[in-house]
């Protein structure tokens, strides 16, 4: 283990309220570069879970660094704040999820604050690291510290790592810093400064507010043009991919991502955020929304498609397989909060409502997968020769080199596999007869589609009745 930073500066107790993805990934940061670090987290079961050394989601390598940091005195888990914490900075980092009719919920923040208020020193530094709507800082956090009658610093500082690379991205990616006032603003980049090169510090707490929401609805932004693209493409019989990644060579002015799912515990949210952020302005951020239900509505119309394809091609299927549950698959994680997979699997129930949903996932364990309504599938072979039609849902990079080929002699035939996220070229495939390959954005455009149903037809044709799997 390397040798951690002799010199702190004045803060070097330092208290994580909430341990989930941000917060742990940054207590266990803060304990590493040497830091003296108390972490709370309110569920007892994921208390017991962290002592024991054992991370309560996947990230490489965090399990390991989670019990060097404990084994050598520099991270405390606590399920409540001790009375006598020596921690001079406390940074909030519990979650703000939408509650009914996508409404932010920041109650998670006012308990945090409230109980902070109650224990904290005076001259503390609070640092909210949540993501949150505008003012919030402002007009909640502070206050409630106010009305402690204790002195304090504030500072929002925002986090912007992605899940599966975390730990790594901490040491690196600039850090946004804003202050409640100039000292708040120096005594949190000096913290920063410790974690990572780059601290940009921005003249109000509203900024790094607004960097952080504005930050994820661009992505979503980005996402849902490539989404609208391959809506365009199938409507017009042009493979999106072709066009996608054609405009995007050698040329430095595209980098259209392909299309696929988007969700995740930030970017379903995040654009719920700013519109509520916006609300007392009297603006409704108009390209913002537009993107969030363009990229909302992807399950559905996949899943029509899907079943489209099924009654041409006279698939009844008893049973269907998802692959890739979590959110994403690229960096791998097991994170299944606003994941598009809910909505998937309550729309193949709609369509296919005679068939069973089987899952498998590389990371995400089998009791979470059951959580879901589905029949836990322990292997890629199983999932293929079980079912009629088998649904890639996210990228894991496992799911780019199947032999699709291979598997695909492995089903009962006809059948469909769909792919969300054009992992493989259509025209390379070598599949089995009657066995179809769509993708999002390729739905009309490809010539074995066009091959497949003309050879469906022909089959039915001749074909007097069919037994379905």
């Amino acid at each position: 283990m390397k040798q951690h930073i002799q010199y702190l500066g004045q803060d070097q107790h330092v208290c994580v309220v909430g341990l989930g993805y941000v917060g742990l990934t940054l207590a266990i940061t803060l304990a590493k570069i040497g830091f003296h670090v108390t972490g709370i987290e309110k569920r007892a079961d994921i208390v017991a879970q962290l002592k024991a050394g054992h991370a309560h989601f996947y990230e490489p390598d965090i399990d390991t660094m989670l019990q060097e940091m404990q084994a050598a005195g520099r991270l405390d888990i606590y399920q409540q704040l001790p009375d006598d914490s020596p921690s001079t900075v406390y940074i909030i980092t519990v979650g703000t999820p939408l509650g009914d009719n996508n409404k932010p919920r920041m109650d998670f923040i006012e308990a945090a604050t409230t109980e902070l208020a109650d224990k904290m020193p005076d001259g503390s530094l609070i640092v909210l690291r949540s993501t949150v709507k505008l003012g919030t800082s402002r007009h909640i956090v502070a206050p409630i510290l106010e009305a402690s009658g204790k002195s304090f610093h504030l500072a929002f500082c925002p986090e912007r790592t992605t899940e599966g690379k975390a730990l790594q991205e901490l040491r690196y990616l600039p850090q946004i810093v804003s202050g409640y006032n100039f000292e708040s603003l120096v005594r949190a980049s000096e913290l920063f400064q410790f974690i990572t090169p780059i601290v940009i510090k921005v003249s109000e707490l509203e900024v790094a507010e607004m960097v952080k929401m504005v930050d994820n609805t661009q992505r979503d932004l980005y996402f849902a043009y490539a989404n609208e693209v391959a809506s365009l493409c199938d409507a017009a019989g042009i493979p999106a991919g072709e066009v996608i990644n054609a405009g995007n060579f050698h040329y430095p002015r595209n980098n259209m991502p392909s299309p696929g799912l988007v969700g995740g515990p930030c970017l379903s949210k995040d654009s719920y955020l700013l519109m509520e952020s916006m609300a007392p302005f009297n603006v409704y951020p108009k390209i913002t929304m537009a993107a969030r239900h363009i990229n909302e509505e992807q399950p559905a119309v996949c899943a029509r498609f899907i079943k489209n394809r099924a009654d041409e091609m006279g698939i009844d299927p008893t049973t269907i397989s998802i692959l890739g549950l979590a959110f994403k698959g690229a960096p791998e994680t097991d994170d299944l909060r606003g994941t598009t997979a809910t909505f998937l699997i309550d729309e193949l129930r709609l369509c296919f409502p005679n068939a069973a949903l089987q899952g498998y996932d590389a990371v995400v364990s089998a009791a979470d997968i059951e959580a879901f309504g589905l029949k836990p599938v322990q292997t890629i072979e199983q999932a293929f020769n079980s079912s009629r039609i088998v649904v890639i849902h996210n990228n894991h990079q496992s799911f780019r080199s199947l032999p699709l080929g291979y598997l695909s002699r492995q089903m009962q035939t006809p059948s469909i596999i769909y792919d969300f996220w054009n992992l493989f070229d259509h025209e390379k495939l070598d599949l089995a007869d009657h066995v179809l390959y769509a993708s999002l954005g390729n739905h009309c455009a490809t010539e074995q589609a066009k091959r497949m149903r003309e050879a469906m037809a022909v089959h039915q044709a001749t074909t007097p009745t069919r037994q379905s799997a």
